[in-house]
């Protein structure tokens, strides 16, 4: 999850707490490959609903209308930060990776 916080807060590092709501939900409804399925599904046995399925809605009273369009916002703000965080990994691993080939009979170090 702090991964998750790190991308919400970027640079409003003192705003931390208002995400956290936001941030549980993120690494609750996100894919964990290990158990093939969602937290959520693990915990509830269905799947958890989507911000994302509210938006294409208006609503009457702006307030609410509002709130949707800073969701949307906030939404699209952490797929762009989470999609750098791994870019920025994967640029990390490729920098330690060498591809090291072993035969059959081998000697390694365990």
């Amino acid at each position: 999850m702090e991964g998750y916080l790190h991308c919400f807060v970027s640079n409003k590092q003192t705003q931390w707490f208002k995400w956290l709501l936001l941030t549980k939900w993120w690494y609750d409804t996100s894919f964990h490959i290990a158990a093939r399925m969602t937290p959520f599904m693990e915990l509830y046995g269905y799947h958890p609903p989507s911000i994302t399925s509210y938006l294409g809605e208006n609503s009457k009273i702006q307030a609410v209308e509002y709130h949707i369009e800073h969701q949307q916002q906030v939404v699209q703000l952490l797929k762009d930060n989470l999609t750098l965080a791994q870019k920025r990994m994967k640029q990390e691993a490729d920098q330690h990776h060498s591809e090291i080939h072993f035969d059959v009979g081998d000697w390694v170090f365990l």
